[in-house]
């Protein structure tokens, strides 16, 4: 009884969020090209972090955590936390921008970053894109160049503290220059691929480049 109405709850978000795309919800048509203003368009600011998912929230503990990151690289890996503990650390701070109009200012985040897993695992000159897979089946994509970014890594702390199921822990992505569906929470997979595959909300109407002060929510 608990599974079925879980998944009604989850059908029925996801109907909602597909709706939105359909109306162009929220959507003010007003872009930042130079980004001059550190809010984008039509975002307002928050001062507490909303929690948003597919009604599903994985409990892994980090013992239970393992991340394979394959494809178009020369050396595919699997690592547990230790190992993703072991790569260096990197300390950042950014700001949230979620499709659903709120942002966060001045995260701190601690984690792994972009360039030292790919430093790990040597992406091939196939590769273009990057596919991530979550624990609860979601998925999304960027491009190799936008993973790469300097402020992109797979996080563990956020505030100095261990990220909370909620919000994706024990490890999740945060790629702050895109809108925040794309840093997926509960990170399983990171895959490497010559071919571009649009993730979960990507093929139900939302924009598959994400970039907030272009305000691409949909496309």
């Amino acid at each position: 009884m608990a599974n079925g109405f879980s998944g009604k709850i989850k059908q029925k978000l996801i109907e909602a969020k597909q709706k939105w795309a359909e109306n162009g919800r929220l959507l003010t048509g007003v872009t930042d090209p130079d980004k001059e203003n550190r809010l984008p368009p039509g975002q307002r600011q928050v001062k507490d972090w909303p929690v948003l998912d597919l009604g599903i929230t994985p409990q892994i503990t980090p013992d239970e955590f393992r991340l394979t990151i394959d494809g178009e690289v020369e050396n595919p890996v699997m690592l547990d936390m230790d190992g993703v503990l072991r790569l260096p650390a990197m300390y950042d701070k950014s700001d949230i921008h979620c499709v659903t109009s709120w942002s966060r200012y001045d995260n701190h985040w601690q984690g792994v970053s972009a360039h030292a897993l790919t430093g790990l695992v040597r992406p091939t000159a196939a590769a273009k894109h990057v596919l991530f897979t979550a624990h609860d089946g979601y998925t999304t994509n960027v491009r190799i160049d936008q993973f790469l970014d300097d402020d992109v890594l797979l996080a563990h702390h956020w505030e100095d503290q261990p990220i909370t199921a909620e919000h994706g822990g024990p490890v999740r992505v945060v790629i702050p220059k895109l809108y925040f569906w794309k840093s997926a929470k509960w990170i399983r997979k990171i895959s490497f691929s010559e071919t571009d595959h649009p993730g979960f909300w990507e093929v139900r109407g939302y924009h598959n480049n994400a970039e907030p002060w272009a305000e691409e929510r949909y496309g």
